[in-house]
């Protein structure tokens, strides 16, 4: 009874631990690293053919990315997710798939003009993950299933995204039994549309997300309704645009329920019929299923609009793009105007074309409005770069940029000991996830300062469930700098996962005859000969 850290550790992205339970393997959530990334992450312990079930937390790509990959690999199990998680990582997957065959074909047709450039290949196919999506499952919210022998799970609502959930999982070996809870990404509370999030009452060891587990949320101008308002009444008396990078899901269902509100309460009657573009296929299609799910995910004030009729994310004047035609019309659009894109950190989607286009225009306003990963092109932007580069050639900085600090998915410090608090007993062993260094380690150091036994692991520390024992601690190893600037194709990961295939060919082949060990050896010393050169 094993418990394996194998992403997100020190980290905010490519969430991804695994559970050995009997002979059942067993992932909890598989994502992408996005942004910039700062520690080797250790290949999963077995290989993808091997894997019997993932457990998905919630759509987002960084629990959800790597998925198709797995599969791609040989995963052919069954993925585990809440409704509103399947039918979210339905659309995202296949989102993913296409900005990645995308960005591989632009790459490759700039390294057409350099000699020696190896040709780029996307992690996966359009193909692996519609196969992938095939082997998802829904489940609902507060039952207990039996996954397998050995193995109960239960989703609770945690109010980060549509359909996420913290899980809990009942693990039995002999006649040991052992809880083990997974927060996933902890929702803030008093957000529109999602409910809070939902607390559980007990377990003896708790994985747990650090985000935002150094800070506060910021309150700079109160309502964030207010907020917004003053951001576009500043920007159109320029004359300008206020372009929103927003994450698909989630955010822009937010930023469109805020809209909602302003143009209801007529709170900018000089701009009264102002358009709101949503540019992106992923949030037209995320928004129909926001709409599908609103009896289970919605609180009551959305439930309320809902059953007098109106709608909480839909108003006049909001104009959906899906065709790349319409995405180009809008630059044909003069007036001032609200351009919600993704992706969310502008660093894939058609942001980077409204960007390209908006970015250096001083009428211009730029609202960040989620999460800036260290490394991503937004975070550089917030940080203050005079300059990017987009789609291979540098614009300059002109715009106004803001951020609205009060909007976050993500429960701040004060949210997440909340959250912790609500257990009854103090868990025997608390993981800290999820976070950059430094806040996982500071949050981890605040939570035994409040009587917890708290730590953060780095990729590869291994935990013994059963005896409650730590097997192996390890210590980060920093990426190296080639490596960071691995975006479409993981090549290194691959090798390390092929790695993990040999072994497995090694230790399956002690009976083979000593001629046939022999040549095999033989032909794995040239190729490390080859590569040592």
């Amino acid at each position: 009874m094993e418990l394996q850290f194998i992403g997100a550790d020190h980290e905010v992205t490519g969430s991804c631990h695994y559970i050995q339970v009997g002979s059942k393997n067993i992932l909890i959530d598989c994502g992408m690293r996005q942004g910039g990334i700062t520690y080797e992450n250790v290949p999963h312990p077995v290989a993808a053919s091997k894997i019997d079930f993932v457990i998905v937390t919630h759509a987002h790509i960084d629990h959800t990315g790597m998925l198709p990959a797995l599969y791609k690999e040989g995963f052919r199990g069954q993925v585990i997710a809440t409704t509103a998680t399947a039918e979210l990582c339905d659309i995202m997957l296949r989102d993913s798939a296409h900005i990645q065959t995308m960005e591989a074909e632009w790459r490759n047709k700039k390294g057409v003009r350099k000699s020696g450039v190896e040709t780029v290949e996307p992690v996966y196919t359009m193909e692996d993950a519609m196969n992938l999506i095939k082997l998802i499952s829904p489940y609902s919210y507060g039952k207990i299933y039996t996954l397998c022998e050995g193995v109960r799970f239960r989703f609770t609502d945690i109010g980060h995204l549509l359909g996420s959930a913290s899980v809990e999982i009942w693990l039995t070996e002999g006649r040991t039994e052992k809880k083990i809870v997974f927060s996933g990404d902890i929702g803030n509370k008093d957000q529109p549309l999602l409910k809070d999030p939902i607390k559980t009452d007990e377990a003896d060891y708790v994985v747990m997300e650090s985000t935002y587990g150094d800070r506060e949320h910021e309150w700079e101008r109160g309502n964030p309704v207010d907020e917004l308002a003053d951001i576009l009444k500043d920007t159109f008396a320029r004359g300008g645009n206020v372009v929103i990078p927003s994450f698909a899901v989630g955010r822009t269902q937010v930023m469109l329920y805020y809209l909602r509100q302003i143009k209801q309460n007529n709170m900018l009657p000089e701009y009264k019929n102002f358009p709101v573009y949503v540019d992106s296929p992923l949030a037209v299609s995320a928004t129909e299923i926001f709409v599908e799910n609103e009896e289970v995910c919605y609180d009551e004030e959305a439930l309320e609009l809902i059953h007098n009729g109106i709608s909480p994310i839909t108003f006049p004047g909001l104009q959906l793009t899906i065709s790349a035609e319409e995405s180009k019309g809008i630059l044909e659009d003069y007036n001032p105007k609200v351009i919600i894109s993704a992706s969310g950190m502008c660093d894939a989607g058609r942001i980077k074309h409204h960007l390209k286009h908006n970015l250096w225009r001083p009428e211009c306003t730029i609202l960040f409005v989620g999460y800036q990963s260290v490394g991503s092109p937004g975070r550089r932007i917030l940080d203050g770069a005079e300059e990017i580069k987009l789609f291979g050639e540098p614009v300059a900085v002109r715009a106004k940029i803001e951020s609205m600090k009060s909007l976050s998915g993500h429960a701040d410090r004060a949210g997440l000991l909340d959250w912790i608090d609500g257990f009854k007993t103090k868990p025997r062993q608390v993981f800290v996830v999820h976070g950059d260094d430094a806040v996982t380690t500071e949050f981890a150091a605040l939570l035994n300062d409040r009587g917890y036994t708290a730590m953060a692991p780095f990729s590869g520390t291994r935990y013994d469930l059963a005896t409650g024992k730590f097997i192996e601690i390890t210590k980060g190893v920093p990426i190296s700098k080639a490596a960071k600037t691995r975006v479409v194709s993981d090549s290194y990961t691959k090798l390390k996962i092929s790695t993990k295939k040999l072994q497995e060919l090694v230790e399956e082949s002690t009976g083979l005859p000593n001629k046939d060990l022999d040549k095999f050896t033989a032909e794995l010393e040239k190729l490390i000969e080859k590569y040592r050169r």
